[in-house]
């Protein structure tokens, strides 16, 4: 390749792509044929027009890197994104552990918010409401898991605030339902670990203690307390 401190402009002597990864391609300086100039992704190849005969500047050279730089970046983001929904934490995160620079990963992570490709109060809402129906967790439990995975306090409680308390009600009752045919002892031993178990899920005493008693009362109603005591 050329000496990189010349100041006439570059031309173009080949584009080829590559055989293993169809999506970029090789771009050869005219006067150097052995080692690539640039190797692109085909959306930089088309943006920049890096067709043979083109002439490229060093300035535009630069330019085309950093375009590069921010395409690989937004390719890694894409295919994190496809395996299931992320917040913007997670996935900031994620291309840092790729060597993607700081700056970079929150260009990525702007455009990809434009493109409504992550959201965090979508994510939020919709994490709330899948942790209570489907693995009745509470929401004290939620709200922790909401702030490990990098939403904001606000993103957080509106999510919360959208949760159904009877719904939530319900959730405990399922859970420790289960849980107290599977405890020993007295009437009130059974009752405080049934209701350590439900704060363990992360429900709120106010629904703790509905729950207990809601449980207690039902069990009793089935003969479920002669049979374990």
């Amino acid at each position: 390749m050329r000496e990189s401190t010349r100041e006439a402009p570059i031309r173009i002597g080949k584009v080829e792509r590559d055989r293993k990864r169809r999506d970029r391609y090789h771009v050869y300086d005219e006067c150097d044929g052995d080692k690539p100039l640039l190797n692109v992704h085909e959306n930089i190849l088309i943006r920049y027009n890096l067709f043979k005969g083109e002439l490229l500047t060093l300035e535009a050279i630069q330019d085309i890197r950093e375009a590069e730089d921010g395409q690989h970046a937004y390719s890694l983001a894409l295919t994190y994104l496809t395996a299931k929904p992320r917040t913007r934490a997670e996935l900031t995160s994620y291309l840092l552990r790729k060597d993607i620079s700081t700056e970079k990963a929150e260009q990525v992570c702007e455009r990809l918010e434009q493109e409504r490709a992550i959201d965090d109060a979508d994510y939020a809402r919709r994490f709330a409401e899948q942790r209570l129906r489907l693995r009745a967790k509470g929401r004290l439990a939620i709200r922790e898991e909401l702030r490990r995975r990098g939403i904001d306090r606000e993103q957080t409680a509106d999510a919360l605030s959208e949760l159904d308390p009877e719904q939530e009600l319900e959730a405990a009752v399922r859970a420790g339902g289960k849980k107290w045919l599977h405890l020993k002892g007295e009437r009130l031993e059974r009752r405080r670990k049934l209701m350590m178990f439900l704060a363990r899920r992360g429900f709120p005493g106010d629904i703790v203690r509905s729950a207990s008693a809601r449980i207690e009362d039902e069990q009793a109603g089935s003969g479920d307390e002669e049979e374990m005591d």
